[in-house]
């Protein structure tokens, strides 16, 4: 996964499909989040739960522990073979389950005429549902962004077509598993079943190229989704 995605519906949008009987303590803008090139170290709505419900929290995309803070950019993908076993992620795991809401991602491929040009690409699911991405993250209660914060999508080798895209692609959970996701009774071992096989099959999915500009970060707007 390099490192782009889009969230641009409102955030009621998601919530229905997640679970639309859920109480959500947290407010609920109605405006579209119009988010079409979403980068690492930008703040952007997750979903996670504390013990009195479903919490909706801006978070910035990238998180290392204190003790890596500074030594390299943070990263902002989780490996779900590893994931449960680092010791750089041992914060995190599995307390720190979070969910990702998207519409869909980037990916970029090197021309085999010219491996300097890389032609984007835009993944997302053929019905055009949301989908959520597996997460960890560190979220500290109250208004005020806390320094620690911040969240990393768990990822999981591509297969079938989609290897030829990018070998590695976040781990999209269905609503069902979503839900399962973010259950604080939900066991270890049971959030490493759900990453290593939770991730909605590559048949779910369509990807197809679209233009240069995305590749900017300053631009924005659903023309970065069109077809090219």
């Amino acid at each position: 996964m390099c490192g782009r995605y889009s969230l641009y519906e409102s955030m009621d949008h998601y919530l229905r499909e997640l679970a639309p009987e859920q109480h959500i303590i947290s407010y609920v803008d109605p405006h579209p989040i119009e988010r079409y090139n979403i980068a690492p170290t930008t703040r952007v709505p997750v979903l996670h739960t504390r013990d009195d419900g479903l919490h909706i929290d801006s978070l910035r995309w990238g998180w290392a522990p204190p003790w890596a803070k500074g030594k390299r950019p943070d990263p902002i993908n989780a490996r779900g073979e590893t994931v449960a076993s680092s010791k750089f992620f041992k914060q995190l795991w599995p307390q720190g389950r979070l969910l990702v809401p998207a519409n869909g991602w980037f990916e970029w491929v090197k021309s085999a005429d010219d491996p300097k040009k890389k032609q984007p690409y835009y993944i997302r699911l053929k019905s055009q549902a949301p989908m959520f991405f597996a997460g960890l993250g560190q979220v500290h209660p109250g208004l005020e962004p806390h320094e620690g914060d911040g969240f990393v999508i768990i990822t999981d080798a591509s297969d079938e077509g989609m290897v030829d895209i990018h070998d590695r692609r976040p781990v999209v959970l269905r609503p069902e598993d979503a839900r399962a996701w973010l259950e604080g009774s939900l066991s270890e071992a049971d959030a490493q079943l759900l990453v290593r096989q939770g991730c909605r099959p590559v048949a779910d999915f369509e990807w197809f190229e679209v233009g240069q500009a995305v590749g900017n970060v300053r631009n924005q707007g659903e023309g970065l989704l069109a077809r090219t």
